[in-house]
C-alpha cells in the first residue's frame, strides 16, 4: 500500500520541496494551503515528476475546514502515514509586533498558527498509533532557541511549536510514531516570505540574513523522519 504523506501549508518553496522529496520516495502527496488557486501549478509539479497527489484546499486557522480536509485525505487516500505542519506563522501580510510592544492579543495572533498543528496531530495520532508507524513534523523559527527581537511576537509561537514537536518526541519514542522539528533562521529561497522581503527588504530591521535551499531543509527533514535519530534540525543563515 502507498504511503501517504500530508503537507500543511503548502507553498512554493519549503511546502513543494517536501512533497517532492516524500513523493520520490514512493509517498503520495495530498496538499492543504488556503490558496486553492496554485493547487493546480502544484499538482502539475508533482504529476511531471511521477508523483500522485491530491489538493485540499484549507485555511488551516479554520478548524473545521483543517479537520474537514483531513477527513477528505483519509477517505481518498486511506491511512495518512506522515503529516509535516508547515504553516507556522508564515504569513506575509502578517508584520511581527516587536516585543517590546507585544500584547496579549498580538501573542494570540502569534499562537493562532500553534492551534492547527495540535489539531492536526490529534487527526492522525490515533490511527498511528494503532498502527505503530508514522510521522510528525514540524517546521518553526529559529527565534524558538535564538533571541530574534525584530521577529516579535512570533518568537512566542515559534517557541511553543518547536516545544511541542521535541516533547512528542519523547512521548512517542518508543511507539513507532516519529516526531521532529525543523528549525529554521533564514529566508527560504522561492518562497513567499522570500519574495516580500526581497521587495521589502526593511521588514528585517537591516538584519543581515542569509537564504536557505528548500531542497536541502526536506532533505533534512526525510533524514529526520527515516533515521529518528534526533528530534531536531537546525539551520541558521543569520549573518553573526
Amino acid at each position: 500500500m502507498t504511503a501517504t504523506t500530508v503537507v500543511i501549508g503548502a507553498g512554493p518553496g519549503l511546502g513543494m520541496s517536501i512533497a517532492h522529496r516524500f513523493g520520490r520516495e514512493g509517498h503520495a502527496i495530498a496538499l492543504i494551503s488556503r490558496n486553492g488557486d496554485r493547487h493546480p501549478g502544484y499538482l502539475a509539479s508533482l504529476a511531471s515528476a511521477g508523483i500522485e497527489a491530491t489538493s485540499h484546499p484549507a485555511d488551516v486557522r479554520d478548524r473545521d475546514a483543517l479537520l474537514g480536509a483531513l477527513d477528505e485525505i483519509t477517505a481518498r487516500h486511506g491511512a495518512v502515514d506522515v503529516v509535516y505542519y508547515g504553516p507556522g506563522a508564515a504569513d506575509p501580510a502578517a508584520r511581527p509586533a516587536p516585543i517590546t510592544e507585544t500584547d496579549v492579543p498580538a501573542a494570540q495572533e502569534a499562537m493562532s498558527w500553534v492551534y492547527p498543528a495540535i489539531d492536526a496531530v490529534r487527526a492522525v495520532l490515533p490511527g498511528m498509533l494503532e498502527r505503530g508507524h508514522g510521522g510528525l513534523l514540524f517546521a518553526g523559527g529559529l527565534s524558538s532557541v535564538v533571541p530574534l527581537p525584530m521577529i516579535g511576537n512570533l518568537a512566542l509561537s515559534s517557541a511553543a511549536l518547536r516545544n511541542y514537536a521535541i516533547t512528542l518526541h519523547a512521548a512517542l519514542a518508543d511507539q513507532g510514531v516519529y516526531a521532529g522539528t525543523l528549525t529554521i533562521g533564514g529566508l527560504i529561497e522561492r518562497g513567499d516570505i522570500h519574495r516580500m522581503f526581497l521587495a521589502e527588504s526593511d521588514r528585517l530591521g537591516g538584519a543581515a540574513v542569509g537564504t536557505l535551499n528548500p531542497d536541502d531543509l526536506a532533505d533534512a527533514a526525510w533524514d529526520l523522519y527515516k533515521n529518528r535519530d534526533r528530534a531536531e534540525a537546525t539551520f541558521n543563515a543569520f549573518a553573526s
